[in-house]
């Protein structure tokens, strides 16, 4: 499957912003889908994760409360709308795909798809 992610831009501290993440495999329901981000000298991030279905959702404490995670099957997407922005929230964000895990959801190695990523400022 090939990812395609877009929507990221500059935003001022407080703001919000959706990133999205488009899949070209039709049958996308046999993804397991995730967001990790990576800023400049720093390891990529784990951010947010959503099972097949929808049913299971998983954040990074760092988000939670902020980020929400979501899919729509019918289009083949995924999305992550950011709220109450910071600064130190700016990195590349990409989307990831995997059809199973024999790990952590939180774990890089566990996808086997990427996405080329987008970039998101946050400015103080």
């Amino acid at each position: 499957v090939q990812l395609q992610a877009s929507g990221g831009g500059l935003v001022q501290a407080g703001g919000s912003l959706r990133v999205s993440c488009a899949a070209s495999d039709p049958i996308f329901t046999r993804y397991l889908m995730a967001w990790f981000r990576q800023a400049p000298g720093k390891e990529r991030e784990f951010v947010a994760a959503i099972s097949k279905s929808g049913g299971e959702i998983y954040y990074a404490d760092s988000v939670r409360g902020r980020f929400t995670i979501s899919r729509d099957s019918a289009k083949n997407a995924v999305y992550l709308q950011m709220n109450s922005l910071k600064p130190e929230d700016t990195a590349v964000y990409h989307c990831a795909a995997t059809h199973f895990l024999s790990g952590s959801y939180s774990d890089p190695p566990q996808y086997d798809f990427w996405g080329q990523g987008t970039q998101v400022t946050v400015s103080s």
